[in-house]
């Protein structure tokens, strides 16, 4: 349909309306790279797009085209140490002791659909005509390695997704030390690099640097995606912004030590490698295993960074969330984590639960401090049976009390942790990570489970298993809130040490897998310290995740625009939290933190009997504009239109799929005085719709596009009855309807 071969040249093309990706098998074997960008027409020879030279000290194989040296050509899925000198994309340790391998092409195959990935999270398609897979299969005959390099192409939409299954058809195991997913040579370096990084309490700020001659390189070997830096990536050109210009994102799929790098060599050819981090990865294949590689979602657009994360964004909703919450609005939650911290009991929560209740709210979710031991961060954790002092019927006697109050109940858990001071390590010391002889290291008074083992995470599965079973419960907040140190399984023998940081992940997902399959209408939520495992990996299992532990609102701006660039509105957790804020001591006006809030999944965060009647009435009122319009919020078309990273003030909005609503967030940090009028064009209008403006008057799409939407205020000069007055930390929201007149009055 769209993927095509061209025998005669051995030249493959897959092509949809949006793009084109064009490789070649060269005459020694190995594939080459051609072409990813803007679609182009299909010919059976694009042979002038391979530029390669034997310049002087270049190394070259004796066999195959010696007019070209490996060095200087773009490939598709190199390896390192026959001639091409930059980072290569698979490394292979073999008996001998050698590392090197060359793989060539021996066939390929073209099937409909997307195959499944055991084991792994990806994207995946539901109907007929959606994509094409490509699978071409090499191999190195020396060591005995298979090699498929597995390309999907979606119909409609710039998007390609890449993955690599390496089989030992030989006689002898090896080790796969190297293993990237996705690798992609391209002609120059023209390109701005936006990385998203930050550490706790501020999670995904971008980061933009022009590539030059060199490395430029992310990555994470905390055993997690991490909150410094964040596995997605975007090459703009220099000229590119929201609404214009060329851009490629590259996606990867994956919760744990991962790396993205872009290497330019000093001939101007950027090469962009994705995967597993390399960094203490080895895995022993035996005769006829495999190891299947992550994938990456590879996106291209010629319509701005804008367009770029709409792609992601209806990708990640429609088509790596799954089950009954794909696509479907989220529920109003009160959390009691900052409300009461560990200092509860059942009535106290009871009393949260109803303040809650009368104020609308749909969900309440008992946080950290539930069962065995646990009154601080020192102990308990692995030890998953309700603390009776606490909670005298237990979970399910909790959960079916809230129930009855007219509310959903949700739960929290960390089930990857165990505390040393938990009834689970006195019996099982040798189940987390550690290193024999050595003591281990600690993070927040915890160690991690080793979930490379099967038993322990059957042990982890039975336990909360059975709270489940038992109980009304609604909603799983799971929590992960260390990084990995001391990565060692006794369990394993010295050869397979290098397998124990992916087996967790695979652990992980396993655990994930076996919970959602039973327990299929339940919400989860993933955390990681806040938002510390914030990937598309995790919205596999998990369809939204807490964004950050910091909930001060105006910095929720900045954490929530930069998250937008690669995940959807809906996937992002964000609440209404008390103040002073916990994290920053700052003072933001209730107005604002809900108007922050609302742009994600909405929620509260704090202890309503605590507010005055005044606020618990805004709280009603918050809530229920929430539920009027969450679906246009959470599933309706995000634009980014003005940056909190470079303005004071800045705006985001979103429009509903027929363009008759949308709703348009606008946030000042600090008031200044008597500052300049303000303009904020908009995105995504109909420009011959009109729009009625809150009730203040219409305008046509086009004028709210090209003309601007006024935002001045108070700070502009404006005084008199009716202007708001200036103020710090200030929010206002425009909620567009398409007016039934034909023309603004």
């Amino acid at each position: 349909m769209f993927i095509y071969f061209h025998e005669k040249t051995r030249t493959f093309h897959l092509q949809n309306e949006k793009i084109s990706y064009i490789m070649c098998v060269l005459e020694s074997g190995e594939l080459a790279q051609l072409y990813f960008g803007k679609r182009i027409h299909d010919r059976e020879d694009f042979g002038y797009l391979l530029e390669g030279a034997i310049r002087s000290h270049s190394a070259y194989p004796q066999d195959g085209n010696c007019g070209i040296s490996p060095e200087h050509i773009k490939q598709e899925y190199p390896a390192f140490g026959n001639g091409d000198f930059r980072q290569g994309a698979i490394e292979i340790l073999q008996k001998n002791g050698s590392r090197s391998c060359r793989f060539r092409y021996v066939s390929h195959r073209i099937t409909a659909g997307k195959p499944k990935l055991s084991g792994l999270p990806a994207v995946y398609t539901e109907e007929d005509g959606e994509a094409q897979t490509l699978i071409v299969t090499l191999e190195d005959t020396v060591c005995g390695a298979e090699l498929e390099l597995l390309y999907t192409l979606f119909a409609d939409e710039g998007i390609i997704t890449r993955s690599a299954r390496i089989t030992n058809r030989g006689s002898e195991a090896f080790h796969v030390t190297r293993a990237m997913s996705l690798c992609l040579d391209l002609p120059d370096n023209e390109y701005d690099w936006i990385q998203f990084s930050g550490s706790w309490a501020r999670e995904r700020f971008p980061v933009t640097r022009k590539l030059d001659i060199g490395i430029t390189q992310i990555e994470s070997l905390r055993g997690h995606s991490s909150h410094q830096q964040n596995p997605f990536v975007i090459l703009k050109r220099p000229n590119t912004d929201e609404v214009s210009g060329e851009a490629m994102g590259i996606s990867f799929v994956y919760s744990g030590n991962f790396r993205i790098s872009a290497q330019v060599d000093p001939y101007r050819v950027t090469r962009i490698l994705t995967g597993i981090n390399p960094t203490w990865f080895s895995w022993k294949l035996e005769e006829g295993e495999s190891f299947q590689t992550p994938e990456a979602v590879l996106v291209y657009t010629d319509q701005g960074l804008n367009r770029l994360s709409q792609i992601y964004h209806r990708l990640y909703r429609e088509r790596l969330t799954r089950g009954v919450w794909k696509n479907k609005e989220r529920p109003i939650l009160i959390n009691n984590w900052e409300a009461t911290y560990f200092d509860f009991n059942e009535e106290k929560l009871l009393k949260i639960a109803s303040k809650a209740k009368e104020c609308g709210v749909e969900l309440f979710v008992l946080d950290d401090g539930w069962f065995g031991a646990r009154r601080n961060d020192d102990a308990g954790l692995g030890d998953w049976v309700a603390a009776k002092e606490l909670l005298p019927e237990g979970i399910s006697g909790l959960s079916g009390k809230v129930e009855a109050l007219g509310m959903k109940f949700g739960l929290w858990i960390e089930p990857e942790m165990v505390n040393p001071d938990s009834d689970l390590y006195r019996e099982h010391p040798d189940w987390c990570l550690h290193v024999p002889e050595r003591t281990p290291s600690l993070s927040r008074q915890q160690l991690v489970l080793d979930f490379s083992r099967p038993e322990v995470v059957d042990h982890i599965h039975g336990m909360i298993a059975k709270i489940l079973r038992e109980s009304k419960i609604s909603y799983i907040k799971w929590d992960m809130n260390r990084s990995i140190t001391d990565c060692y399984s006794v369990a394993k023998e010295p050869e397979r040490q290098g397998e124990v940081y992916h087996r967790y992940i695979l652990g992980v997902y396993d655990l994930y897998e076996r919970l959602i399959t039973e327990f299929p209408d339940i919400l989860f939520e993933s955390c990681a310290g806040g938002g510390g495992r914030f990937d598309a990996g995790m919205l596999y299992y998990a369809p939204q995740a807490w964004t950050s532990d910091d909930t001060d609102a105006m910095e929720r701006v900045r954490i929530q625009y930069g998250t937008s660039y690669g995940y959807p509105v809906v996937s992002m957790g964000s609440h209404v939290s008390a103040v002073p804020n916990h994290q920053l001591g700052r003072i933001t006006p209730l107005k604002t933190r809900a108007e922050v809030a609302y742009f994600g999944t909405f929620g509260y965060e704090l202890d309503l009997n605590r507010l005055s009647e005044e606020e618990q009435e805004q709280v009603r009122e918050y809530t229920e504009f929430m539920k009027k319009h969450r679906r246009l919020i959470q599933l309706g078309t995000f634009y980014r239109l003005q940056s909190p990273f470079e303005h004071n003030e800045s705006a985001w909005m979103v429009v509903n799929e027929d363009r008759t609503e949308a709703l348009v967030g606008f946030y000042r940090t600090l008031s200044q005085a008597n500052i300049h009028f303000s303009r904020i064009r908009l995105q995504g209008l109909d420009p011959e719709k009109t729009y009625q403006i809150n009730e203040e008057g219409c305008c046509y799409g086009d004028e709210l596009m090209h003309a601007g939407l006024v935002v001045s205020d108070g700070t502009s000069g404006k005084t008199g009855e009716g202007i708001l007055p200036p103020s710090d930390f200030f929010s206002r929201l425009f909620l567009l309807r398409a007016a039934e007149k034909d023309k603004p009055e």
